[in-house]
């Protein structure tokens, strides 16, 4: 029987579940808190600075507000929703997270977003954190191990970040 066990180990440790996966990704840019702010924290206007997106829309409750659902659409067509957990002015911070099935390789995904004042000043730094876990849990297709799926998360984020820091130095 020992010698049963030692051989269905590995397989064993292959059909382990998923734990989280963490992803925080920032960016420093030439424009004000409050200017990095305004760009980024009407919760109904993702679409309005990520390029993976071409429209948001709340579903239910209140943009801005605790409890508020919203559907994404993304620049391919796929749709997505999701449910804001916390939303603070003072400390340009907002936290959410998907609701069922996305596109995404993700489960039990929630992230947040917030702005902090840079080094120097009139400066900011943009922080996008993230905790998820890979969608497909057992022997996932390459690229949507652990590895892949962080990576697809990191792309989505840098996009995101780079496209807010164009947008708030241009003007």
């Amino acid at each position: 029987m020992a010698a049963g066990l030692l051989v269905a180990l590995p397989g064993m440790a292959l059909a382990a579940k998923p734990g989280y996966l963490h992803v925080n990704e920032s960016v420093e840019i030439n424009a004000s808190p409050a200017k990095v702010w305004s760009l980024v924290k009407d919760w109904n206007g993702l679409h309005k600075w990520h390029p993976a997106f071409s429209n948001t829309e709340i579903k239910s409750g209140v943009n801005n507000k605790v409890g508020a659902f919203r559907t994404l659409t993304m620049t391919d067509g796929g749709k997505f929703d999701e449910e804001l957990l916390g939303f603070s002015e003072k400390k340009k911070l907002y936290s959410y997270q998907i609701v069922g099935d996305s596109p995404l390789p993700v489960a039990d995904y929630q992230s947040s977003i917030q702005v902090k004042s840079g080094k120097a000043k009139g400066t900011s730094v943009l922080v996008w954190k993230g905790k998820f876990k890979r969608k497909i849990a057992d022997n996932p297709p390459a690229g949507q191990d652990d590895a892949g799926t962080k990576k697809a998360i990191i792309g989505a984020y840098q996009a995101g970040l780079q496209n807010v820091k164009k947008l708030a130095e241009a003007k």
